[in-house]
């Protein structure tokens, strides 16, 4: 029964997900339409496809024909336009296409460097509760998290960049790194914009750690594990740390995406050509194809992130079942 409820859930709030997305989707198309329509831009052979894109997406109809013809040309031929103020002439999907693999990377790599740095902090911080230690840690947990991403933007790049000479103020191409996107070239270079996303991470997921396995820490089941004869460190890698993880889990997906989103603005301050960056600058010279595009993204990936938080908590703690009326 606890299946069919998390099968019945997950269907339901994936249902629910597409109506949101809808009606988000319906609001930002009318709402940016009901701005001046940009120019074209002359690209000499490109020109024309272009015009011929404009006339297959109504753009001489009402608005509500061509929210017709949006969603129509995305579901039948999965076709997102193509650039009118930036990239001209180029399909929009093959562009994010193509750089959607920096904006992972940047990411993933802030998040598998700040959980296991947050997690050991916030351990640490747990098992030297109220001495001078955990003192320490909680003021500079404070204040890590109450200054924004593009802040430590500013400090890396005047410290490591300018200062120390260490980086690049922004990121060289590929091409002239001389390697793959998945070289160690190409990493040494996003350090930059991994340091301004991670310490925010670190510090919510030390907060967080910190908090919930204190807690749990002081719970009778933890004295009965030890008088069953674990040690210390096996009773809190074996429950405390489990329990611990209900609330750090999600927690830690919530982050991801936080980063996901606070991206946007260091793509842009250290010049990594991902979708983030496409995002700023297709809101900055209104183009309408590829905004649509990048708010779809960013906009499903934000709703698909709640329904992946609220099933890894019966996934973590089988106790928990979703959509149980019990």
């Amino acid at each position: 029964m606890g299946k069919h409820y998390m099968g019945m859930y997950i269907a339901k709030r994936i249902l629910l997900m597409f109506l949101t997305l809808f009606i988000i989707m319906t609001m930002c198309f009318i709402l940016v339409k009901l701005l001046p329509l940009p120019a074209v831009k002359e690209m000499g052979r490109d020109i024309n496809l272009v015009l011929a894109k404009r006339e297959k997406m109504g753009y001489n109809k009402p608005i509500m024909v061509q929210y017709f013809l949006f969603w129509k040309n995305i579901l039948t031929e999965w076709d997102w336009g193509v650039g009118e103020q930036m990239y001209e002439g180029l399909v929009v999907w093959d562009v994010m296409i193509d750089k959607l693999p920096y904006t992972v990377l940047v990411n993933l790599y802030s998040i598998l460097i700040a959980i296991p740095i947050g997690l050991a902090f916030g351990i640490f911080a747990a098992l030297k509760k109220n001495k001078w230690q955990d003192h320490l840690i909680s003021t500079l947990v404070m204040v890590f998290i109450s200054v924004p991403s593009y802040v430590y933007a500013f400090i890396v790049q005047y410290f490591l960049c300018f200062k120390a000479g260490w980086f690049k103020l922004t990121m060289p191409s590929v091409s002239e790194l001389g390697g793959t996107l998945l070289s160690g070239r190409v990493f040494v270079a996003l350090i930059p914009a991994i340091l301004s996303l991670g310490f925010g991470v670190v510090a919510n997921l030390t907060r967080y750690t910190r908090a919930e396995l204190s807690e749990v820490l002081t719970g009778d089941y933890m004295l009965l594990a030890r008088t069953k004869g674990l040690t210390k460190a096996q009773a809190i890698s074996r429950h405390a740390m489990r329990n611990a993880m209900v609330v750090i889990l999600p927690m830690i997906i919530s982050d991801f995406i936080g980063i996901l989103g606070g991206s946007l603005i260091i793509e842009n301050i250290f010049g990594i050509p991902g979708v983030g960056n496409l995002y700023i600058n297709s809101i900055n010279v209104r183009d309408y194809n590829f905004f649509m595009a990048m708010s779809v993204f960013y906009t499903f990936i934000g709703l698909a992130s709640g329904i992946v938080m609220d099933v890894s908590y019966g996934l973590i703690d089988p106790r928990i079942r979703m959509g149980s009326k019990k």
